[in-house]
């Protein structure tokens, strides 16, 4: 039996109070860009098979954002940040300030493409470093990839590695409120976490769970 199917509860509540530490740091970093308060939960991380995860991207052909960076250090991986095309186009307008911004336009204007890889610097960098400090092991990411595309040509990448030794992953849900709409859910997108075979076993170890 490998390490992934002996992930319980336990592991996974782990997971989601690790993430719960990040967004707080990123929303304070969040708050900072857009002059205005942010809030970050994670209400939930589960572990799901691919057809799950094809489903919570919102189908194999849901035009996306996804961001893409590699893990390294003492755990390795891949991670992927996904929102849909709607939620990542609201939140690069308030980002540039600019109401007009469409992540659909061709070309994609620059700023707006690098706010973007700036969010997710801030998300992956923000859960790394809570992940790090958790098992004091040496954990950062690469620069981050973006692209606009369909779920399943975005996520197909990251599955080719880690459909070798399993055929689930770990999804970390993720919601962003802004003050200025009250307790409106503004941005909601997903964190799908691929540990490379070893990493995972890893990580529990050094958290005192496995």
């Amino acid at each position: 039996m490998t390490f992934h199917n002996k992930i319980t509860s336990l592991h996974l509540d782990v997971l989601k109070e690790i993430g719960n530490i990040g967004a707080a740091h990123a929303a304070t970093a969040l708050s900072s860009l857009l002059n205005t308060k942010i809030d970050m939960r994670v209400p939930k991380v589960e572990m799901v098979s691919f057809n799950e995860m094809m489903e919570r991207g919102g189908g194999a052909e849901q035009v996306v954002a996804g961001i893409y960076l590699r893990i390294e250090g003492d755990a390795k991986g891949g991670m992927f940040f996904i929102l849909p095309i709607e939620q990542a186009n609201h939140f690069i307008q308030k980002l540039i300030r600019d109401e007009g911004f469409d992540f659909r336009q061709s070309p994609i204007p620059e700023l707006g493409f690098s706010a973007m890889q700036e969010l997710g610097n801030i998300l992956s960098g923000s859960y790394l470093s809570a992940l790090s400090d958790f098992t004091s092991l040496k954990i950062y990411p690469t620069p981050p990839a973006l692209s606009i595309d369909m779920f399943g040509a975005i996520i197909s990448f990251g599955l080719i590695e880690v459909s070798q030794v399993s055929d689930h992953v770990i999804v970390i849900d993720t919601t962003i409120y802004e003050e200025s709409m009250g307790d409106t859910e503004t941005v909601r997108g997903h964190f799908f976490l691929l540990p490379d075979p070893d990493s995972f076993e890893s990580i529990f170890k050094a958290l005192g769970v496995s």
